[in-house]
């Protein structure tokens, strides 16, 4: 039965925003073709990251909660989780902009990307010694570098603002994953390489990790969509 957890946590995050997808109001299953295409293209990118560090040993995961499958490496729930997670965030990003006004204004966009990527490459100095952190915040500073003044995407507060809407249920399955409300957690990490603090079992890394993959998600998506 616990073999089933990893793979059931992917499934109740993905079922009712797929169900919904259909509703007449909503109509995102129009949009499934530009979503899979954009995280098939973004979990390149994240399955090398996850390849990489499950090989050095920042990151390793429990077998008592996994099919036992595996593709490079990792857990097939592990590539599962790269469809599943970005597939719920945009859909529900694309509910509460289909529906609602949440623009910002521009300047104040502007000064949040800035003050966003500064403080991100500061602390990516600060941990230069410990990998996750700084290579996630680096990463996070040139995504948002790109997107911003390269890409000129015009979305970057409104993302950030839903992200922050979504963090509850972000907080509900990483927690999961990471061994609240079980005898030991699915994913471990080596305290070496992070920096420690947590937000419950959480390391704090994974909230920023998160954000840069689902921006470029959404990146991706907007750009395949044809409507």
């Amino acid at each position: 039965m616990w073999q089933y957890t990893y793979l059931a946590i992917n499934f109740f995050t993905v079922i009712i925003c797929f169900l919904f997808s259909f509703h007449p109001k909503i109509k995102f299953h129009r949009h499934f073709k530009a979503f899979m295409m954009a995280s098939l293209l973004v979990a390149v990118f994240f399955i090398v990251w996850d390849v990489w560090f499950t090989k050095i040993g920042v990151w390793w995961f429990n077998d008592r909660y996994l099919i036992g499958s595996r593709l490079f490496g990792l857990p097939i729930e592990e590539l599962m989780f790269f469809i599943c997670i970005p597939f719920s965030c945009i859909f529900t990003y694309f509910c509460l902009d289909k529906f609602f006004k949440l623009d910002w204004n521009p300047d104040f966009e502007r000064i949040f990307v800035i003050i966003s990527i500064t403080v991100l490459l500061c602390l990516s100095v600060y941990f230069e010694q410990r990998i996750y952190p700084f290579v996630t915040f680096f990463t996070t500073a040139i995504s948002l570098f790109v997107l911003y003044f390269i890409l000129k995407v015009k979305w970057i507060g409104k993302a950030s603002l839903i992200y922050l809407i979504l963090m509850p249920g972000f907080l509900a399955v990483n927690g999961i994953l990471t061994g609240s409300g079980l005898d030991s957690p699915i994913v471990n990490y080596n305290p070496e390489y992070i920096i420690g603090i947590r937000i419950f079992t959480i390391p704090i890394e994974d909230t920023v990790y998160g954000y840069e993959m689902i921006l470029w998600n959404l990146y991706f998506f907007q750009k395949f969509r044809t409507e």
